[in-house]
């Protein structure tokens, strides 16, 4: 088996960080940027929704792009163009320049996501898939463990502008270092340059598991987005005080993307695997939303419910990723597709059910979709794609 391409993975994950830490890092200042933009905080939450829309159409049009015409222009000149978006904004002086930019940035973030997973796949064999694009995704969860503290602690000093700024230096590090560790084409390369038929890549077991993939991003979206609030509301914590429960999470995030790497690797049955772990994170948060003892706890089951969740989803990458090297970009472009449209799921479902039910009925929605997530995989287990 040929060796990992370890600096690559470096680079990737530093630019998934970059791309991650993008939208996360505004949390802290949602207020502080309605202030300074004399907008409602309800105005600024909705940069995310359009950050979002963006991302997600930038993925399926660049994910075709680099399969027709080469994955290399997209990897660096995204971060690159990310980085622009990121300082445009830091200087915006009205709510409408903030908007633009924040969309010109999630489109920016989209064009290089799904192109450097189809990089990382292109570059490994097929049995070391899992444990390359579990690290490349591990950048999302660094940028909750790392990315958000850091944001929070050296805002106070230089504002939401100059963060945005330091994250652009990010990205263009990481535009460096994908510049630097693919000099030397991927093997199978030239096939990128065929023509690619949007129809031709969206097979059956492709479908099936992009919508696995919507389902698993609706269960994990369900917590990441209102997690902080559940603390806040049946803690009574402040916003300083829900800090130890997510990073508790995050590392959980963490570990759970490290032992899933090695499951689809080491596991033959990939899909068995997705499954399994759908399952034991939707009894997490079944258990999670519906049992309130202590805040030690609900931490624990927290931690619980992201390693679990976590753990499917290299299963499912290195599953999208086995497909023919002319169509993997279209195909890893699609997955972050569904993964904005999962999103928006669950930020607008979970929104609606808070309002209306409360958080005791997150729990069983949870298991719920991850439930069909799971009867997804299990009914396509003897498909090929």
């Amino acid at each position: 088996m040929p060796p990992m391409p370890w600096a690559l993975l470096a680079a990737a994950c530093l630019g998934m960080f970059a791309a991650s830490s993008s939208g996360t890092t505004r949390a802290p200042f949602l207020i502080d940027m309605s202030r300074d933009l004399s907008v409602s905080l309800a105005m600024v939450a909705n940069l995310m929704a359009a950050t979002s829309i963006a991302w997600g159409v930038a993925s399926v049009v660049a994910g075709a792009a680099s399969d027709r015409w080469g994955r290399r222009p997209l990897m660096i000149g995204g971060p690159i163009g990310l980085a622009a978006g990121l300082v445009w904004l830091s200087l915006a002086g009205s709510f409408v320049e903030v908007a633009l930019a924040a969309t010109a940035a999630g489109a920016c973030a989209g064009a290089f996501t799904g192109v450097i997973m189809a990089e990382a796949s292109a570059r490994t064999v097929d049995r070391q898939r899992g444990r390359a694009l579990g690290w490349v995704m591990a950048g999302q969860s660094f940028a909750l463990l790392v990315g958000v503290p850091v944001a929070a602690w050296i805002g106070t000093s230089i504002g939401w502008r100059g963060v945005n700024q330091v994250v652009a230096g990010v990205a263009l590090l990481a535009a460096l270092g994908l510049f630097a560790t693919t000099l030397r084409p991927a093997q199978g390369a030239a096939a990128a340059a065929k023509q690619v038929s949007m129809r031709g890549a969206m097979t059956g077991p492709v479908m099936r598991l992009l919508w696995m993939g919507v389902a698993e991003r609706v269960c994990y979206g369900l917590t990441v987005v209102y997690y902080a609030t559940f603390l806040q509301t049946i803690y009574g914590l402040t916003p300083a005080g829900v800090a130890i429960p997510l990073g508790i999470m995050a590392l959980g995030n963490i570990l759970g993307t490290i032992l899933g790497g090695q499951a689809a690797d080491r596991l033959a049955d990939r899909l068995r695997t997705f499954a399994l772990t759908m399952v034991a994170s939707g009894s997490a948060a079944l258990i999670l939303f519906g049992w309130t003892p202590g805040l030690w706890e609900t931490t624990a089951l927290g931690f619980a419910y992201a390693t679990f969740g976590a753990m499917s989803r290299p299963s499912l990458m290195a599953a999208l990723a086995n497909v023919p090297d002319e169509v993997r970009g279209t195909v890893l472009g699609l997955n972050v597709t569904a993964a904005s449209l999962g999103w928006l799921g669950a930020a607008s479902i979970g929104g609606w059910i808070m309002a209306e039910i409360g958080f005791g009925a997150f729990g069983p929605f949870a298991l719920a979709v991850a439930l069909v997530a799971a009867m997804l995989a299990l009914t396509g287990r003897r498909q090929v794609l």
